[in-house]
């Protein structure tokens, strides 16, 4: 028995109603609709732009005043087939210019091979002479 008295004792709650929160009491394909792996596509509404999670990124569905995402995309591969052709067409006139540079280089050798072996002819031809 206390002493000074039990002055704190709270009331015990009423009973709650019996309501189950397991998801034992459903069927399978509930069960999977509710918890299952198939959540379907991610949306998100951002304004007036509509976006899907696929793959990993998101992709924009429409907007207003945007380009589609067809479009997009196809402006997107246009430009990195032309920049492709761009590295290509760069390429060949790096080429051409080192294959101008060699046959410059290879005519002026000619030229001197040739002024040498003329200045020896008259140097022969001087000394036959005399």
């Amino acid at each position: 028995m206390p002493i000074f008295g039990n002055k704190f004792s709270p009331k015990k709650p009423s009973p709650r109603k019996n309501s189950s929160l397991s998801n034992l009491n459903l069927d399978r394909a509930t069960q999977q609709l509710e918890f299952g792996r198939d959540y379907g596509p991610i949306r998100l509404t951002l304004g007036d732009h509509d976006y899907n999670f696929d793959n990993g990124d998101w992709q924009a569905e429409r907007g207003r005043g945007g380009a589609s995402q067809k479009q997009t995309l196809k402006l997107g591969r246009e430009n990195q087939s032309l920049r492709e052709e761009n590295n290509l067409l760069k390429l060949k006139i790096e080429i051409l210019l080192d294959m101008l540079a060699e046959t410059t280089c290879e005519g002026h050798l000619q030229e001197t091979e040739i002024d040498e072996l003329q200045a020896l002819i008259n140097t022969k031809t001087r000394t036959k002479k005399r």
